[in-house]
Parts: C-alpha cells; sequence; structure tokens
C-alpha cells in the first residue's frame, strides 16, 4: 500500500464510528460509565481513605485482583475548596508501603506523597492540607520509590476537583449531570481476561502498554449525557500511554482549562493529546443529540523523532518483539530506538448517547474565562536537566545498575538520600529539559504549576498551553516556574518522568526549596 493511501485510509477510520478492533477474547463495550463517588474533604476529622485489595470482573466472568483507595478500584473524587483547612486520613491495608500523592497540589514538602512520606501496613498518614490552588482537576496516586507502576496499575490512584470559592464558574459544573470525571487508563489482560502487569525489558524501556482501555475502570463505557454543554474532566491515568482525542463525527469542541486549571478562554479544537499524568478540562456541544464515540490515534511511544520524520501516521522503527526488523521488513513498533508513530487503527474510548437537555447550565460558552495568572517574571537563574536512558549506575552495577536502576537524570539514578538541587522559594527560574537519545519523555514537577516556554525547541504560546505540571519532552523544552511553597531535605519535591516504568528505573530526582 502507498503512503498516501494509507494516509487516507486512517484518516477514513477515525471518521466511522464503527470500529473494527480484533480481541483474543470478547471484551465487550457499552457497559454505563461509573460516576466516583464524591468525597467533600472539609475541616476536621471524618474524611478517610483505605488502601486495600479488592476484585473487579473488568471482562465479565473474569475476576482481577485489584487495589482501590476505600473501594475496590480506584478511589472516590476527592473534593477540595480553596481557601480552607483539609483534613484526610489515609490507612494502608495493604502489606507493602505506599504513599498518597496529591499530584498538582500545592502544598509543602511535608504534605506532598512524595517517596520520602511512605508509610507501611496498618499504619495512618492523617495530613492537613491547607488549600491554597486554583479551581482546578487534579490526580492522586501512590508514589513509592520503585513500586509507583504497579501500585497505580493495580488502582492506587483518583482524581481531584478544587473549587474556588471565590470565582463564579461560568462553565456546566453540575456533577453527574453537564460536569464528568474521564480517568482514562489502558490496562492488559490475559487470554481469560484477567487484568495483568508483568515488565519485560521493552516495558522498562518504554512504559507499560495495555491493549484495552478502560473509564473510570470500565472498558470503553457508555455515557448518556443531556442536550446541550457537556464539560469533560479529562486524566491521563496511563502509566505510559499517551493519547489524541478526538470524536468519530470530527465535531469540534474547547478546551477550557489544563492542568493547573482554567485557561484564558475557550480554544475551539477537534483533536487533544494528553501525555501521562495531563489532565484537561474540555466542553462539548450535544446540542444535535447525534450518538458518537470519543477515540484516540494509537501513538506508539518511546520513537526517536517521534511524530517526526515519520509523520503522524508513520510507523516505528524500533528493537521490536519480532526481531530487529519486525513485521514486513521494517523495525518493530516496541523497540529500543524507535521512530513513534501510530497505527492505523483508532483506540475506542467511550460512546455518548444523547437524552433530554439540561434545565440548568450555561446553553453557551463565555469568550473569557476566570483564570488564576500571576506574572513570574524574568527568571534570575537557569537550570538544565537531561533525561538519561543509560546512566552512569549501569556502568557499576550491570545492566540495571547495583539497585536495580538503569535510567536517570543529569547522568545519576534517583538515589533517595541525595539532594540533587536547592533552590529557594519566590525567585523564578528557567529549567531547561532534554533527552540523551531523542527519545520521548513526560517531566512533572512537584509543588508548583509552571509555564512552558519553548517545546522541541520551538516558542509556544503559553497562553494557549495554560498552567501546567507535566510536559512532553521530546526535544529541548524550557518551563518558567516558581516555588512558593517550602520542601526540607527530610521531606524534598521530586521532578521525573511520569512514565512510571522510567521514574520507577532511576528517572527522577529531588530538590529543597527554603
Amino acid at each position: 500500500m502507498r503512503r498516501r493511501e494509507f494516509l487516507s485510509l486512517a484518516a477514513a477510520s477515525l471518521a466511522t464510528p464503527a470500529l473494527n478492533i480484533s480481541r483474543a477474547w470478547a471484551a465487550e463495550p457499552g457497559a454505563p460509565l461509573l460516576i466516583p463517588e464524591v468525597m467533600d474533604i472539609a475541616p476536621g476529622a471524618g474524611n478517610a481513605l483505605d488502601a486495600r485489595r479488592g476484585t473487579r470482573d473488568f471482562i465479565a466472568g473474569a475476576a482481577s485482583e485489584t487495589w482501590g483507595y476505600s473501594q475496590e478500584y480506584l478511589g472516590p473524587l476527592l473534593r477540595f475548596r480553596r481557601g480552607r483547612i483539609a483534613n484526610i486520613s489515609v490507612t494502608n491495608r495493604l502489606d507493602e508501603p505506599i504513599t498518597a500523592h496529591w499530584h498538582g497540589m500545592h502544598v509543602p514538602g511535608y504534605l506532598d506523597g512524595g517517596p520520602q512520606l511512605a508509610f507501611g501496613p496498618g499504619e495512618t498518614w492523617a495530613p492537613e492540607l491547607p488549600i491554597d490552588h486554583p479551581a482546578a482537576t487534579l490526580f492522586y496516586h501512590s508514589h513509592i520509590h520503585g513500586r509507583t507502576g504497579p501500585q497505580v496499575y493495580r488502582g492506587l490512584a483518583g482524581m481531584i476537583i478544587i473549587d474556588d470559592p471565590g470565582i463564579k464558574d461560568p462553565l456546566p459544573h453540575d456533577y453527574g449531570v453537564n460536569d464528568f470525571p474521564l480517568i482514562v487508563q489502558d490496562r492488559r489482560f490475559d487470554r481469560s481476561g484477567r487484568m495483568i502487569y508483568g515488565l519485560g525489558m521493552m516495558d522498562r524501556m518504554h512504559g507499560f502498554r495495555g491493549d484495552q482501555i478502560l473509564v473510570n475502570g470500565v472498558v470503553r463505557p457508555k455515557l448518556t449525557v443531556p442536550a446541550g454543554l457537556v464539560r469533560l474532566r479529562i486524566l491521563n491515568a496511563s502509566n505510559a500511554r499517551v493519547y489524541d482525542f478526538r470524536f468519530t463525527d470530527g465535531r469540534q469542541f474547547h478546551q477550557v482549562a489544563s492542568d493547573g486549571g482554567l485557561l484564558d478562554r475557550p480554544l475551539a479544537m477537534a483533536s487533544l493529546q494528553l501525555d501521562g499524568a495531563e489532565r484537561a478540562e474540555i466542553v462539548v456541544d450535544f446540542s444535535d443529540r447525534s450518538p458518537v464515540s470519543l477515540v484516540s490515534r494509537d501513538i506508539r511511544m518511546g520513537g526517536m523523532m517521534n511524530g517526526g520524520m515519520m509523520g503522524d501516521w508513520g510507523g516505528s522503527m524500533m528493537m521490536g518483539d519480532r526481531g530487529m526488523m519486525g513485521d514486513r521488513g521494517r523495525m518493530g513498533d516496541r523497540g529500543m530506538m524507535g521512530m513513534g508513530g501510530n497505527s492505523g487503527t483508532p483506540l475506542e474510548i467511550m460512546s455518548f448517547d444523547v437524552g433530554e437537555a439540561s434545565p440548568a447550565g450555561p446553553t453557551r460558552l463565555p469568550t473569557s474565562l476566570p483564570s488564576d495568572a500571576p506574572a513570574l517574571g524574568d527568571p534570575v537563574r537557569r537550570r538544565d536537566f537531561t533525561l538519561n536512558m543509560h546512566t552512569r549506575g549501569m556502568m557499576r552495577g550491570g545492566m540495571m545498575g547495583g539497585d536495580g536502576q538503569m535510567m536517570g537524570i543529569n547522568g545519576e539514578p534517583y538515589v533517595m538520600d541525595r539532594i540533587d538541587e536547592t533552590i529557594r522559594a519566590g525567585e523564578t527560574e528557567l529549567w531547561r529539559i532534554n533527552t540523551d537519545m531523542m527519545m520521548r519523555h513526560t517531566f512533572h514537577v512537584h509543588g508548583t504549576s509552571f509555564r512552558v516556554v519553548r517545546q522541541n525547541g520551538r516558542p509556544v504560546d503559553s497562553a494557549r498551553i495554560g498552567w501546567k505540571d507535566v510536559v512532553r519532552v521530546q526535544g529541548p523544552t524550557e518551563i518558567l516556574l516558581r516555588f512558593d511553597k517550602l520542601a526540607s531535605e527530610e521531606t524534598p519535591f521530586m521532578y521525573h518522568c511520569h512514565i512510571l516504568e522510567h521514574e520507577d528505573v532511576g528517572m527522577m530526582g529531588q530538590f529543597t526549596v527554603t
């Protein structure tokens, strides 16, 4: 098949609601989307999470072993209010240490829930969180050094919504009616339909990817929405997969928020790309009452010049499961030196039916949004970070390093008792991030939100991207940031790749803020 014909066929498949996806067993789509219960975190006692084991039939008749916070899989939606103290306790009823990291939340290091704050079986962590963050959609998950990937994969994760009583929300905000959380994950299943997690070398190199898409713990669910404007809060909670969301009928929608909160204004678009741990809020107009599906391009991870030489719909040139050249005489799609790209078949995420119009909620989008955008000013300092696929630790201890580490930042794998950077509170800095093998990574910084000013070596409009705490790195990337929350040597902040398998094998550093 010629490349032009392949591109045409791939584009046509995205515009076709009926998707032909072959599977080893029957994973029937269309079960109702589960809407997480809300835990409204107020001052005082009574807000309790239990990390525990459970089971879930993701595939009918096949029970998978799972973990969750106060439920069988995942956790309730935690709702915080800006300007008040939030008391919450987390009890570990598992048989290994865990944490509860409030991903994206602006709190001091001793409340952040990073690896230094692990608590063991039978122990309870009860932080008192001062909520000082704009209205936003955040993420919570366990963050144990070397075990974040499997713990999050099994279910120790959930969504956070922060409300700001100081602003009037002009968007749909009736939870479960016209405002819905979508926690998107890919999971791998064996031939009996049970969820599995086991790392081969390619999974360590590129991150663990599943063969089924779950939303709120349901395989390719269906949601009935009201006719009119609907807000979707999308969290990419996958360990490594990148999504490029779009609707099968090609309809436009508007992005209204990113990781750190609301944008300055709604932005019209027809597709939305989210890397691991990124969030976006979008508003979709369902007033035409047409059923539609949400899909994603199947973006291949890890590649050298990802999305470049081969284009958006190119193949992957990697050291593959089937040998260096893979199928059809080309490099396979799971290898060490990949070029990135996509398969021709889109991934079905979920489907939508449309009911009656909601009696409440806005009927049109505002032209501007009440975003919280403090001025950062010019940087007083610059720091450089290189994300390394191989580190000096490998040379000292073999392929995986002396302590199981093989990746790192600035030539060194993560060491828990080493402080890598010391930062002064209130000073704006420019961080320059790059990779050593032209591989794609996802860089996350704890304790603050930042502005992206250059990506892949090119200037970007930071207002369109919004406030971020995660940024895609597949070339020289620059972010502007300032830390207003303190972090000590005992409980430092982290920066790391949010491909969880990369984080677990050493692509992480830590810093103090004084």
